[in-house]
């Protein structure tokens, strides 16, 4: 298979090119710096220009990074037109090739806040969102920008992604100093459900919906047994052979990450992935442990 992906040089990008061409696919990586080499192609999204090659799939990753900076309005602008420039300039191009050259299936990033704030309730691909702040209304925003490629005969899959387990970004990498100090500890009151996946089981999850044409629509990139907070932090700290006795208290998170950032961290969502289970999906990493125990491997 002939894949394009945008967003390739990103946390998920890069490990996700590696895996693709491990398995033998051929990858087209989207640039915006003139091209190193014929694997890659150069864009201007937020102008909307980009010329498509033949590809059988387009796997969208691209947007900036939520934890980089703090959240100035400033910020926040250019988080949301990150994402939906990108998209929307992918979906143009797509409408305007003739039909016969459109790419079979579009795997569209989005993230399990689009079901904004559920609480205690369990949610999956069926349920509505409910409330939520700047990090819903960009996700269901994601989504919007994406959903026209669908009317150009394309299969749209919507990846809800949870908290991919990997120590070079994401919600894993800033815990582990405090954690190897042996200072770590739960977030808030430790209440709150993290929706987890390990890094394997992400990727391997894309490959599985790449190669399922019955599949399309929400699917939900988490693992199977989401945890509360306070037992992701005592399962870190197994992992790191350090206690996890410190709890950060919200107005210490409100001074290191501002109080809009601060808040989205401790939402609760209990996040299930219905339609990767119902699809014979395997999880090789069923348990937090399991997820922490591959991600800090040496």
């Amino acid at each position: 298979m002939r894949v394009l992906v945008a967003g390739a040089s990103g946390f998920l990008g890069t490990k996700l090119v590696a895996r693709l061409r491990e398995s033998g696919h051929e990858v087209v990586r989207l640039v915006r710096r003139p091209p190193s080499g014929p694997d890659e192609l150069r864009w201007e999204p937020a102008a909307g220009k980009v010329e498509l090659p033949a590809v059988d799939a387009v796997v969208n990753l691209a947007g900036a990074n939520v934890g980089d900076k703090r959240w100035t309005d400033a910020y926040k602008r250019e988080l949301l037109t990150s994402r939906t420039d990108t998209t929307s300039t992918l979906v143009t191009a797509i409408a305007a090739l003739p039909q016969d050259e459109r790419p079979r299936t579009m795997l569209q990033m989005s993230g399990v806040d689009w079901y904004g704030e559920p609480g205690e309730k369990a949610v999956d691909e069926t349920d509505e969102p409910s409330g939520g702040g700047f990090l819903t209304e960009m996700a269901q925003a994601w989504e919007r920008a994406a959903a026209p490629v669908a009317d150009s005969g394309v299969r749209l899959v919507l990846m809800r992604t949870g908290l991919p387990m990997g120590t070079g970004g994401g919600y894993l990498k800033p815990l582990l100093l405090p954690f190897k100090l042996g200072v770590g500890g739960p977030l808030g009151n430790g209440r709150a459900w993290v929706p987890w996946i390990s890094m394997p089981d992400f990727l391997a999850a894309v490959e599985f919906l790449l190669a399922r044409d019955d599949i399309a629509g929400p699917v939900n990139l988490t693992g199977p047994a989401p945890v509360r907070n306070r037992e992701f932090a005592k399962a870190l700290g197994r992992a790191l052979h350090r206690p996890a006795l410190f709890p950060v208290p919200k107005p210490a998170l409100n001074v290191a990450a501002g109080s809009q950032f601060a808040g989205e961290i401790l939402v609760s969502r209990r996040v299930l992935p219905a339609v990767l289970r119902d699809r014979g999906f395997h999880f090789a990493h069923a348990t937090i442990d399991d997820a922490l125990a591959v991600a800090l491997r040496r």
